[in-house]
């Protein structure tokens, strides 16, 4: 079924079986008019809510093809679709990124002092500095241990 908004600039392609028998209030999604539409009455009510007034359109040149093009400017509220996003970061989340975290910062370390002596040609201190990280390490591990 075509449902046709009283503004007649636009035509919506509607299910029959979304509106009942004793018919149904509508809204349009492009002048946002509001009326109540009977499928089973040949001529429609008018609108409960009447027509804003027209937009002035704006008109620019597209640089593509040097056309000039005019649209309506877009009121906030006025999309078919609003996009809300969803904040799901959830204590479980942040308690796997902290774990991937640690895996690989201790996958670093072993990579690091696996290949100790190669790199040690690159980076002079490497040795002193892996050193120091196994100290600074060992000092959390009984820090924590004293927290009990």
């Amino acid at each position: 079924m075509i449902i046709t908004c009283p503004c007649g600039e636009k035509k919506f392609e509607v299910n029959q079986k979304l509106i009942p028998d004793k018919g149904r209030l509508l809204k349009c999604g492009s002048c946002d008019q509001t009326w109540f539409f009977n499928k089973n009455v040949s001529e429609q009510t008018e609108p409960l809510i009447d027509k804003p007034a027209k937009q002035k359109k704006i008109s620019y040149k597209d640089d593509n093809t040097d056309k000039l093009i005019s649209k309506a400017p877009i009121k906030p509220g006025s999309e078919l679709v609003r996009y809300q996003p969803k904040y799901n970061f959830t204590f479980g989340k942040f308690l796997s990124y902290i774990i991937v975290s640690l895996i690989t910062f201790v996958a670093i370390i072993i990579v690091l002092d696996t290949f100790k002596d190669p790199l040690s040609n690159i980076f002079p201190n490497l040795e002193l500095v892996l050193y120091n990280l196994f100290e600074t390490l060992r000092d959390l591990i009984l820090f924590a241990k004293d927290l009990k």
